[in-house]
């Protein structure tokens, strides 16, 4: 080699442990419904309406893997490795019994076929790592990954996300108030199959639900964070969202104006 010539460099690869048995394409299903460019950007986009079957082979698994975490102790949590790929593919959201796990300071839900994350996240004190890389139908976050105060690093897919700065797709559009049996909601209406605390001040939320969207730094990424607030008073009382994304709290839609991508 002579000396102008540059050394190939070699890249670690983060996540060869973290795939499942199984071919990835029967693990999970296929999602471009927030576009991968300006080009295909849609005007407007609506939440994955599925159900989780809590009968499901891999719902049920998921609880056995979440009871052996707690009961370990164990720092480092990677569920679907020790899941099939059918098993990975049932599964559409995690148990609330996510927040048990207190002693987990690095979560992987690498690939995942996930399309949310239940609020009982932010339970997870001892969070300071969390790499939900490749699941591509996973475009928001509850607002309840901001009490995971330790979390200081995260490897997401950006372009999945809602109001990412790399094309701003769109957000769905939110309701302004939803009155009635909060436990019991349409998830392609309002992102959850139900609501039992404020996002905010933590307190069970009545018979008022309000919701909007608000872009906040946690780890090293922005998130597209869906609020569930049981008044006003605690919409008013969310934090300045992070610079370059849309400048206040909002409940989405084709009408709310984005900052330029840069482009």
């Amino acid at each position: 080699m002579t000396s102008d010539e540059v050394q190939p460099r070699v890249l670690v690869n983060r996540f060869a442990d973290a795939v499942g048995p199984g071919p990835q394409a029967v693990a999970r299903q296929h999602c471009r419904c927030v576009g991968y460019s300006k080009r295909t950007r849609p005007v407007a986009v609506a939440f994955h309406g599925e159900r989780q079957d809590t009968t499901s082979s891999g719902w049920l698994r998921m609880l056995e893997l979440i009871d052996e975490a707690a009961a370990d102790g164990r720092e480092v949590f990677r569920p679907l490795v020790e899941m099939t790929a059918g098993q990975r593919r049932d599964l559409i959201t995690l148990p609330r019994s996510i927040g048990r796990l207190t002693k987990v300071r690095h979560l992987v839900l690498y690939g995942s076929n996930l399309v949310r994350i239940p609020p009982e996240i932010g339970l997870m004190s001892g969070l300071e790592r969390f790499d939900p890389y490749t699941s591509y139908r996973l475009h928001w976050f509850p607002y309840e990954l901001t009490r995971c105060t330790r979390l200081v690093d995260s490897t997401v897919s950006t372009r999945a996300l809602y109001g990412n700065f790399k094309h701003r797709p769109p957000f769905p559009a939110l309701r302004e108030v939803t009155h009635g049996d909060l436990t019991d909601l349409d998830p392609y209406l309002h992102g959850t199959e139900g609501v039992r605390t404020c996002s905010v001040c933590d307190r069970p939320i009545g018979a008022e639900l309000r919701q909007v969207w608000i872009s906040r730094g946690a780890g090293t990424d922005v998130w597209p964070l869906l609020v569930n607030a049981c008044s006003r008073a605690c919409v008013d009382a969310l934090p300045v969202p992070a610079r370059n994304h849309v400048p206040t709290p909002h409940r989405g839609g084709p009408g709310v104006i984005q900052p330029d991508p840069g482009w």
